[in-house]
């Protein structure tokens, strides 16, 4: 029978960085088996395993069910660019909902560390007459401008400026300013990647990878993992009054892709799916931007996040610069976005983003943030986007009980 009540009963993401010592089974592994343990829950009780990854080259799931356990589950191996990891929840989210399974596990996991400039589609991206400057995120390659660049610092700067172009507001230092935001925030998140707060200065000055962001205003490619437990509203009523506490409600789980425009065949269109994804995650929710206590979105870029205060509806059409500049995107202002440091400072393992996003709120409507804790927060939403090819958006709501 289907099921229209999908709670979250277990998730959890490993430390964001460098691990030389392990590999992307080892880290799937950890965060897989730490979520289940979250959840009171073993591999017994998964009826289904969605498993993503975009580097390692197809079969992640399998491998993994090997290190946590082999119970002939159905697996579904996911590559969906950056919304790999959100797409491998949804997967898991749709057949709890079908009524197929009660319960279902969903990782995501990469290993990028040293990875270098990713091109639209996600992966490395290679060109030998690419200048790339060694530091704080790895080897990582100018922009040459052209239109229709393929690379995402190119086609996120081009977005920036655009915006500003049209609207007005906007500046070099505003972009640096939101980047200062998000390693402040990421000085109070102990698995974050970097947790050093950054001077403005320090952030205007760094390496100039695709104006107007610098080398720390973009994601920071590291190793990580992230894994989280879904369960049926049913299933949850027959376990223990601890885990119906702790379980988070998804009240909405939306998945879109670009639809044809004439301009996005040239440049990617990072915000017609944005919008379109908000608005009906809206409407399942039953919420709007004003009832949202915190937002983890895609920082990928400084820039990109400026642009996604509007696409997801945070700030009235063209407002993005006033919002931000009014402090209301800080952990202690109206609508706190990216509190654990984004992929900015938190790090951007590529198919474990989408669900350490979900985490971050999670551990917030739960109160387990700690020193980052968004006081009273009921309503969150997680936003992921990948280059060219989906919006995954998630809006969750805390237990009653």
């Amino acid at each position: 029978m289907a099921s229209d009540d999908i709670w979250i009963l277990g998730i959890k993401m490993t430390k964001f960085g460098k691990h030389p010592d392990k590999d992307v089974v080892d880290l799937a592994a950890e965060a897989a088996m730490a979520a289940l343990a979250d959840g009171g829950v073993t591999m017994k009780d998964m009826g289904i395993l969605a498993a993503g990854n975009l580097m390692g080259g197809g079969g992640v799931g399998q491998q993994i069910q090997k290190q946590i356990g082999q119970t002939g589950i159905p697996v579904y191996n996911v590559s969906n660019a950056c919304a790999t990891g959100a797409t491998a929840l949804r997967t898991a989210i749709m057949a709890v909902k079908a009524g197929e399974v009660d319960m279902g596990l969903a990782v995501g996991v990469e290993k990028l560390a040293g990875a270098g400039l990713l091109g639209a589609g996600g992966r490395p991206k290679s060109d030998k007459n690419v200048y790339e400057p060694k530091g704080r995120y790895g080897a990582v390659g100018s922009v040459d401008g052209r239109i229709g660049t393929d690379s995402m610092p190119g086609v996120f700067a081009q977005v920036g400026m655009e915006y500003g172009h049209k609207y007005g507001g906007t500046s070099f230092e505003l972009f640096a300013k939101i980047a200062e935001k998000n390693h402040a925030h990421s000085t109070l998140n102990p698995l974050a990647a970097y947790t050093k707060r950054m001077t403005l200065e320090e952030i205007m000055n760094d390496v100039m990878i695709a104006y107007p962001n610098t080398r720390s205003m973009c994601s920071a490619n590291c190793d990580g993992a992230a894994a989280a437990v879904v369960v049926s509203g049913a299933k949850l009523k027959t376990l223990s009054l601890e885990q119906q506490r702790r379980a988070i409600k998804v009240k909405a789980s939306v998945l879109t892709t670009d639809p044809w425009q004439e301009a996005c065949q040239v440049l990617p269109d990072v915000n017609t799916l944005t919008k379109n994804a908000a608005k009906i995650a809206y409407e399942q929710a039953g919420v709007g931007p004003q009832d949202l206590n915190l937002v983890e979105l895609h920082d990928c870029f400084a820039t990109a996040e400026l642009v996604h205060y509007d696409n997801l509806g945070l700030c009235e059409e063209g407002g993005a610069a006033d919002f931000f500049m009014s402090g209301a995107t800080w952990r202690d202002g109206k609508t706190p976005v990216n509190v654990s440091g984004g992929l900015e400072s938190k790090g951007h393992p590529i198919a474990a983003t989408g669900i350490a996003n979900i985490w971050e709120v999670c551990h917030h409507l739960r109160g387990e943030a700690g020193d980052r804790q968004i006081e009273g927060a009921k309503v969150g939403l997680a936003h992921v986007i990948g280059l060219g090819s989906a919006c995954g958006i998630h809006i969750l709501e805390k237990s009653g009980l």
